[in-house]
């Protein structure tokens, strides 16, 4: 079993108060804690009288003593030490005395400082250290004894005396040591960076940051959620939902099948327009139109072209293809003839026929389903061939230049077109992303 050490400067009540007959703060750290060795560091004045009464050693052999143990003392004196505010000259000491300690420690010690004792030169720079995450230790705090003062009366100096009548010696009295979480300079810092990579929309950079200070993110909560949006962020929705119910973090506003799939590859879209990736959302906006197409086509018009379909094997994959025996005779099928000169083919289901077919068919009264759907089309066929076959750069401005839509429009009416469907996408839940961003910064935070 590993060992305790105390590392303390020694303060004006040390060992014990002579205005209130209780433990000063290293003493009740020593009593409370049990460390198996204590350091203590001395300015000229408390070296002067450590030499001339030995407080420190004897109230601390005196509460070995009574605690049927032994603790080791050791003393670091600055003698010259005399302007006891300059908090630079505790810094720097204090760092070269703490490293020097944490590399005598075995690996399974524990180190204990006290921030409580000497000057606020000196609990400020051991809290400096701490915080900068250098030492890990704990850091422990006394806090003052409240109560009238006593009215004992003794010799100054008079340490004998003072023992005897310290009321911390009493077994019922109150443990008034608190442990200080001093959050690292270090984890302050890469935390700021993961919020920046969040309200990025940037989640695997997130992690990566994450998972260096995983301990710390993991207790506090984020990690998990942030483990959760790098898998919607992936399309990983059953993996995403299991972190979301078991963290409470409800951000995922459609979770049946039927509608999950869609609703969330928009919205991961919406994403890459965000993080500016331009050549990318538009290259996935293809997918989404025919399966969204195919919903608003069912929606106004009743025409399910499953009908129409069969499915085929082609290179161990299996996909849909129009079944010119099914469309025989129907109107789907002269309406698709009369719109391709050689007549309509055989072939995947491709977003343009389904245009057509909502163009035909849709009632008057809902003419802006097919006008909104036709300006997605004219943005698929302008520019989508452009990013798939050519090495451009793509920009918002190119875009509109394509396409008369900036990003942000293309996305406004892929939302409107959502209402054409059976799908029950309410406005809000288009924000669904800033919401899973806010709920881990408030976990950071």
């Amino acid at each position: 079993m590993g060992k305790k050490i105390l590392f303390s400067p020694v303060g004006g009540t040390d060992p014990i108060s002579e205005n209130n007959y209780r433990d000063g703060s290293m003493l009740h750290i020593c009593r409370h804690y049990k460390p198996d060795k204590v350091i203590l560091y001395l300015s000229k004045e408390m070296a002067e009288k450590h030499y001339k009464y030995n407080p420190y050693g004897y109230c601390i052999d005196k509460l070995a003593e009574l605690q049927n143990r032994h603790i080791d003392v050791e003393y670091i004196e600055r003698r010259e030490l005399t302007k006891v505010q300059e908090f630079d000259y505790f810094y720097k000491d204090f760092r070269d005395i703490l490293k020097d300690i944490m590399e005598d420690m075995e690996e399974d010690d524990e180190f204990l400082l006290n921030i409580s004792s000497g000057t606020p030169a000196m609990k400020s720079g051991l809290v400096v250290l701490k915080t900068l995450g250098e030492f890990p230790c704990r850091t422990i705090q006394v806090v003052t004894p409240t109560g009238k003062l006593n009215e004992h009366s003794h010799k100054e100096n008079d340490y004998e005396t003072l023992w005897e009548l310290d009321e911390d010696n009493n077994p019922d009295s109150a443990n008034r040591c608190i442990e200080v979480e001093c959050p690292t300079l270090a984890i302050i810092k890469k935390e700021e960076i993961i919020k920046k990579h969040i309200e990025a929309y940037d989640y695997s950079a997130a992690l990566q940051v994450a998972k260096t200070i995983k301990k710390s993110a993991m207790e506090k909560g984020y990690y998990s959620l942030i483990e959760m949006a790098k898998y919607r962020e992936s399309l990983d929705y059953k993996k995403a939902l299991e972190i979301s119910l078991k963290e409470k973090a409800y951000c995922f506003p459609v979770k049946d099948d039927k509608g999950i799939k869609l609703f969330e590859y928009a919205l991961n879209i919406d994403v890459k327009r965000r993080r500016h990736e331009y050549v990318d959302f538009i290259r996935s906006i293809t997918p989404l139109f025919v399966d969204l197409f195919e919903l608003v086509l069912k929606h106004e018009t009743g025409i399910d072209i499953n009908k129409y379909c069969k499915i085929v094997k082609k290179k161990k994959h299996f996909m849909r293809v129009w079944d010119l025996d099914k469309l025989n005779g129907s109107d789907v099928l002269k309406s698709l003839n009369n719109y391709y000169l050689n007549g309509f083919k055989e072939g995947p289901i491709y977003s343009e026929p389904l245009v057509v077919l909502l163009n035909d068919f849709i009632p008057s009264s809902r003419k802006e389903a097919a006008d909104l759907v036709s300006d997605l089309r004219s943005v698929e066929g302008n520019i989508r061939n452009i990013t798939a076959h050519e090495m451009v750069c793509v920009t918002d401005d190119v875009i509109k230049d394509k396409t008369n839509f900036s990003s942000n429009a293309i996305m406004k009416k892929i939302e409107k077109v959502f209402s054409y469907t059976d799908l029950d996408i309410k406005d809000e839940y288009w924000s669904s992303y800033d919401l899973m961003n806010q709920l881990i910064i408030e976990r950071i935070d």
